[in-house]
C-alpha cells in the first residue's frame, strides 16, 4: 500500500474520442463467454475477420493464448479464475481506450467476475455475448479432448463438470452456436454492432 501513495495517474494528451474520430468508429469490449467447446474463439475470430475487412481496428484476446504469457502460472481455482479475468479486463480496457474493438474469448464462468469487468468501462462499451451451446453438444465437439480428461478425473475444476458455469442474466447477445452456422452467428454480432451505431452499416 505504501508504494501506491507515490503513483499518480498521468492524463494523456490524445483521448479516446480523438481516436474514435480518426478511426471512424467507436470502440468496445466484445466479451464472449460460454462453456469450453461452445465456439467462443471460433466466433470471435470470424467476427474479427469481418471487422478487419471493413477497416475497423480490432484484436482478439484468447483465453488459452493469454495463459501462455500474461496469465501464465494461474490455475483454475475460483481465486485464479477471478485474477485471470481481472487482468484481462484491465488489458481490454486499454484496448478500448486505444480506440479498438477487443474481443475476449474466455469461459469466464462467474457472473460476479464478468460484471466486474463491465464496471471498468463506460456504459455501452462492454458487450456481453453469451455463446450458448448445450453441455452435451460441447462434449460431443470436445475439440481439445478436455471433457474426456475431466470425466476421467484427469482435470480438476473443469467448468460444466465439477465446477459451475453461471449463465449471463442480461447479456447483450445470446448466440446459439449449437443451432446455427458460423456465418449466421457472426452475422448476428455484426448486425448488433450496426444497429447500435458502433460501426457504420455496410452498403
Amino acid at each position: 500500500m505504501e508504494a501506491t501513495k507515490n503513483i499518480v495517474w498521468h492524463a494523456a494528451t490524445i483521448r479516446k474520442d480523438d481516436r474514435h474520430r480518426m478511426n471512424g468508429h467507436k470502440s468496445a469490449i466484445l466479451w464472449y463467454t460460454g462453456l469450453s467447446g461452445a465456439g467462443k474463439s471460433t466466433l470471435a475470430n470470424k467476427v474479427e475477420e469481418k471487422l478487419f475487412e471493413r477497416g475497423i481496428h480490432t484484436y482478439v484476446l484468447d483465453g488459452d493464448n493469454i495463459r501462455h504469457g500474461l496469465n501464465k502460472g494461474l490455475g483454475f481455482t475460483a481465486e485464479d479464475r477471478k485474477e485471470n479475468i481481472r487482468r484481462i479486463g484491465e488489458v481490454a480496457k486499454l484496448f478500448v481506450d486505444a480506440g479498438a474493438f477487443v474481443s475476449t474469448a474466455f469461459i469466464s464462468p462467474y457472473r460476479e467476475d464478468r460484471d466486474m469487468v463491465r464496471t471498468l468501462v463506460p456504459e455501452g462499451e462492454f458487450i456481453e455475448i453469451y455463446v450458448q451451446a448445450p453441455l452435451e453438444v460441447c462434449e460431443q465437439r470436445d475439440p481439445k479432448g478436455l471433457y474426456k480428461k475431466a470425466r476421467a478425473g484427469e482435470i480438476k475444476h473443469f467448468t460444466g463438470i465439477d465446477d459451475p458455469y453461471e449463465e449471463p442474466e442480461n447479456a447483450e447477445l445470446i448466440i446459439r452456436t449449437g443451432e446455427k452456422t458460423l456465418e449466421e452467428c457472426a452475422a448476428e454480432v455484426m448486425d448488433y454492432l450496426e444497429r447500435n451505431d458502433y460501426i457504420e452499416t455496410e452498403d
